[in-house]
């Protein structure tokens, strides 16, 4: 009986031990309108928040656990999710299946510029800059952006307060979304899949939140439209997570103080 009991024990140590392992599942991803299998897509498990890419076969492998959603994202391609089963998980490999989009190029205006030849009617109009941050992801630099503007110091302590309680309101209750956040800076294959995007997609989709909103946070935490309008989505990641960073350090102080 006392050995029966041990072999008991053992075993259900062993199965635990074995359902505590990280599982993973594979596949190859094809476009539906050529059946041809598609490189380079980007594939984000949500829930883990790790990122892969298929190779030069259209095939990946992926640390995932059962319920898990996986994102696909191609250029030219819809974006789709899909939901990592059981049966995935026991009989191994998959075929996913991406959409091409139809591409509709945008009309693009040019303003162009009428110089009359006096230089005090010219130079007014030359576009000014006004940029207050130039903290920017892979760049030596670090601190707020040195616009020529006379209220760039006021931007800049507003910068540091006025932010707090946007980005509270906006992740104070979600406190998954923060923790993706820290996530997606310590994942290497993120944060390569983000430094080669701007669309903002795979932002939004791991936090949560809408393109508004996450502009809205930026703007909030003092960078500047034109900061906003053309930095990657790394960039992005780095500027809300440092402004967050900077609000947690403020808020300790204020707590202390009072």
């Amino acid at each position: 009986m006392r050995h029966l009991l041990i072999l008991t024990a053992f075993l259900f140590i062993s199965s635990l031990s074995l359902a505590q392992e990280p599982t993973v599942v594979s596949g190859a991803v094809y476009s539906t309108s050529t059946n041809e299998t598609l490189e380079s897509v980007n594939i984000v498990n949500l829930n883990q928040v790790i990122g892969t890419t298929t190779n030069n076969l259209g095939e990946f492998t992926i640390k995932a656990n059962a319920n898990d959603t996986l994102h696909f994202s191609f250029l030219g391609y819809k974006s789709i999710k899909v939901r990592v089963t059981n049966d995935w998980l026991k009989f191994g490999e998959t075929k996913i299946e991406m959409t091409e989009l139809a591409l509709a190029l945008e009309e693009v205006v040019v303003n162009q510029l009428r110089l009359t030849g006096f230089l005090e009617v010219d130079i007014k109009q030359v576009p000014v800059k006004t940029n207050y941050r130039y903290s920017i992801s892979g760049l030596s630099t670090a601190g707020y952006e040195a616009g020529s503007n006379t209220g760039a110091v006021n931007k800049v302590l507003g910068a540091i307060f006025n932010p707090a309680d946007f980005l509270y309101n906006m992740f104070g209750k979600k406190p998954n979304e923060l923790s993706k956040l820290r996530q997606m800076k310590k994942d290497d294959e993120i944060r390569n899949l983000l430094a080669s995007r701007f669309d903002r997609e795979m932002l939004m989709v791991l936090l949560q939140v809408d393109r508004v909103d996450l502009d809205e946070i930026v703007s909030q935490c003092n960078y500047s439209k034109e900061f906003i309008q053309t930095a990657n989505d790394l960039q992005i990641l780095d500027a809300i997570s440092e402004c967050y960073e900077e609000y947690k350090v403020l808020s300790r102080s204020k707590n202390r103080s009072n």
